[in-house]
């Protein structure tokens, strides 16, 4: 065997020549699988040697294991897309991650529809999509193989890429569990959260690291020794005073210390909401499109997320919830400000919204992310302050007003929930940022929170002007999303619907400018608007112009 030599290449494609580099590139995985010989998979393909025609079947069978493994994990997960639209990801996601390795043959449409049991036209659309979008290529004759080259471009990251991490070059995502799988699957994933157009990061230039430190340096010389230790279920009762008066100045809120519960961050106040008032099998409303985060916690916690559509008025209410739908546990809303459209949900919206959800016994999570931030007169009165029920928690953030590795936000739970969320949050997560507690404690209590909470919200209003105007200077205003509002750290950039968004975003990234595509906020991506969202608080306008001339020149080659 090792004395075979292959047969030189032939000019123009032919079966054998394609059987030939499929089997080339995918050597390594079966070498790694079955630990065959890649001169006898060379041999196979030639059928130079008849003793391996069992072999030489469980290769052509292979890729078909593969897809027919992924794609049922993906229909496990996303019972509710369309099939063809799993069936493109999970194409998609294996021509990435390499388990469809370049020049190799697609399976016949007739059988990969018979092995997932699904319609020989779904197969087919899944396949067109994929030869439109530049994955696969046709030959006359011989069938579809995947492309030689890939545009950089449409090599958007995948889970599967991330968890490579097995000595034996085995994929770990097989490994998870369901529910690991599940949260790992969410559309959108963090990446880097620092740059221009970064949509939610503040200005960390702009922080008052001086006074902070000054309050830091003071904390850590008089702070008594069980500030060094964990927190208790609640966190620090000063600073959940100082929040208590805070929210009750700034927000209208009318909240008892004891209600407010202190968390490392947003995801895991929303972790410790989901865990306390949801079963595994339960529903919930959220957004779409919404933050992407609520459904990586949902999924994490066997929830099944119901997306709800978003107009000029927010989150769509239905008239009726019939007695064989789905009932909503949990109801996620940013009334506010909609994250990521902007929108303002109105009142007879939010009247409607608190009405269903004491019909239907559903709690309602109020994610006020960025209330701080309104550029207008007109103050929006939190749905937390609207309900005669006590059927809303209210959640928000330092992360966005001060920084995002400060880790700390809170909630305002109702009051009968009040103990137990304290011990939950106790036994569960055991925070140990008391120190930091105090120091913000203070921050608050003397009213430096709130004088920098003005300067910043002038700065952050010229900077929203300042991209308005560059945007119509680039294009017009319609290309700004039509339920924006004054209000937030972002813009929406709407684009042409022909336009990939997700492959320009990756464009735009190549030049050092950070960007999120919209459509990534979507629950059901082939359904998504297409747009850009555009973070402005983080950049100076002195420093906004150059890297918008890089998007405005992206969308231009896209949009053609």
């Amino acid at each position: 065997m090792r004395n075979w030599t292959a047969p030189s290449a032939r000019s123009q494609p032919s079966p054998i020549n394609d059987e030939f580099a499929s089997c080339l590139n995918i050597s390594q995985l079966l070498r790694r699988v079955y630990s065959v010989n890649r001169d006898c998979i060379i041999a196979v393909a030639y059928n130079r040697v008849p003793p391996c025609v069992f072999f030489w079947c469980q290769l052509k069978s292979l890729l078909t294991d593969v897809i027919a493994e992924r794609f049922g994990t993906a229909r496990d997960n996303h019972p509710e897309r369309p099939l063809h639209a799993l069936l493109f990801e999970c194409l998609r996601h294996c021509v990435l991650d390499g388990s469809l390795p370049a020049s190799s043959r697609l399976p016949p449409t007739r059988d990969l529809a018979t092995q997932l049991a699904l319609s020989r036209n779904t197969v087919a659309g899944a396949y067109d999509q994929l030869r439109a979008q530049g994955y696969t290529r046709a030959v006359t004759g011989s069938g579809t193989f995947i492309s030689d080259q890939i545009p950089d471009e449409l090599r958007a990251p995948t889970v599967q890429e991330a968890l490579r991490i097995t000595p034996f070059g085995r994929d770990a995502h097989a490994a998870l569990s369901r529910r690991g799988r599940n949260m790992l699957n969410a559309e959108s994933e963090t990446r880097d959260a620092f740059g221009a157009f970064v949509p939610g990061a503040p200005d960390l230039a702009r922080f008052p690291r001086r006074k902070f430190s000054a309050l830091v340096a003071k904390w850590w010389k008089q702070a008594p020794p069980e500030a060094l230790s964990y927190a208790p279920g609640g966190g620090h009762p000063a600073l959940r005073e100082a929040l208590s008066r805070y929210l009750r100045q700034a927000r209208s809120l009318n909240c008892e210390p004891d209600q407010i519960i202190l968390t490392d961050g947003v995801q895991q106040a929303l972790d410790l909401i989901v865990r306390l008032l949801g079963d595994n099998g339960d529903s919930a409303w959220i957004e779409d499109p919404g933050y992407w985060g609520v459904r990586s916690v949902l999924r994490g916690n066997g929830i099944n997320p119901l997306p709800r559509p978003i107009d000029a008025q927010g989150m769509v209410i239905p008239n009726e919830v019939g007695p064989h739908a789905p009932q909503p546990r949990l109801i996620f809303v940013t009334p506010s400000h909609q994250y990521p459209l902007g929108a303002v949900m109105s009142v007879e919206r939010r009247t409607a919204l608190l009405q269903v959800a004491q019909r239907l016994g559903s709690w309602i999570v109020e994610d006020d992310y960025d209330s701080e931030f309104r550029f207008s007169n007109l103050p929006v009165l939190p749905l937390y302050g609207m309900a005669t029920e006590e059927r809303v928690i209210y959640t928000g953030t330092f992360s966005k007003t001060l920084y995002p590795g400060i880790r700390t936000a809170y909630m305002v739970v109702p009051r009968h929930l009040a103990a137990a969320f304290r011990r939950a949050q106790a036994r569960l997560y055991r925070s140990g940022s008391l120190l930091m507690q105090l120091v913000l404690a203070e921050f608050v209590d003397t009213g430096q929170y709130s004088s920098y909470i003005r300067e910043m919200r002038l700065t952050y209003a010229a900077r929203r002007a300042f991209l308005r105007q560059l945007i119509e200077e680039a294009f017009d205003a319609s290309w700004i999303h039509q339920y924006d509002t004054p209000a937030g750290l972002h813009l929406t950039l709407k684009l042409p619907q022909h336009v990939d968004d997700v492959a320009l975003e990756a464009a735009i990234a190549q030049h050092g400018v950070q960007t999120r595509a919209l459509s990534q906020y979507y629950f059901d991506s082939t359904t998504a608007e297409k747009g850009l969202l555009l973070g402005f608080a983080g950049t100076s306008p002195q420093n906004m112009r150059a890297p918008f001339s890089i998007v405005a020149q992206c969308v231009r080659n896209a949009a053609g």
